[in-house]
């Protein structure tokens, strides 16, 4: 892998995925993709090998942005290895996860669908083009568990699993027509596993009774989980340990 692109580089898990991508290989470059990419500290030499582009998952017109940009950065004949999609929403601003159906808001749905599941559809679209390359392609959308309908024993949170089933199913989608044009490729979803981070910060107390990963264990555990992907795994809804999730 040399060419890399992470969607979220500014998240906690994004920045621990470049960080560790950039130590493992003096060899390898990062497109990172954030809102504001000012807030991505790196160390110097890091820096060096990470081009950063704006972005915003939740804006229609981004990705095409990212698209022309990436065109200025890097020749399509060169493609990308691997693509991350590490943006992902849980709660903010006028928006928490929530416990019953009167809690229900159509805005948060949609932001959340927007973020959680369009964005990486738009993504994938406007970045193929580098994807024509005849080597081993990997895409990993970080997904969650509780996005999974037949694992859901408890119900709540309907933005934030709804979205994530449907980034689920993008994956899927994606797994069938991918193969068509640019193999090899193997895409997956990925749940991290409970990370410690902005977005799991409100749940402190819950996270008591789980098994809490820092955002570079969680970093290491993806990548070792991506290191290993071969065709074979294309389509699949994998745990950070590599186990199967059902859809």
């Amino acid at each position: 892998m040399k060419q890399v692109l992470i969607a979220g580089i500014s998240g906690a898990i994004g920045h621990a995925l470049a960080t560790k991508l950039l130590q493992s290989d003096a060899e390898l470059s990062i497109v990172g993709l954030c809102r504001d990419p000012s807030t991505v500290s790196l160390s110097g030499e890091q820096a060096g090998r990470v081009s950063l582009i704006s972005w915003d998952a939740a804006d229609s017109d981004s990705a095409k942005a990212v698209g022309e940009r990436l065109a200025a950065l890097l020749p399509v004949a060169s493609g990308l290895d691997m693509v991350i999609y590490a943006a992902g929403i849980l709660h903010g601003p006028g928006m928490t996860p929530e416990k019953r159906l009167e809690d229900l808001d159509a805005q948060a749905f949609a932001h959340a669908f927007a973020v959680n599941a369009t964005g990486f559809a738009m993504l994938v679209q406007a970045i193929s083009p580098w994807l024509r390359h005849r080597r081993f392609k990997r895409i990993l959308a970080v997904s969650a568990r509780v996005g999974s309908i037949t694992d859901n024993g408890f119900g709540g949170w309907y933005a934030y699993r709804s979205s994530k089933a449907a980034l689920n199913m993008l994956v899927r989608n994606l797994s069938i027509e991918l193969p068509r044009k640019y193999r090899p490729v193997a895409c997956v979803a990925v749940h991290p596993g409970t990370t410690l981070s902005p977005l799991s910060k409100p749940f402190t107390r819950s996270l008591a009774q789980l098994q809490v990963h820092s955002p570079e264990e969680t970093a290491g555990n993806i990548l070792r989980l991506a290191e290993g992907l071969h065709e074979d795994d294309n389509g699949t809804f994998l745990g950070w340990d590599g186990s199967v999730i059902p859809w």
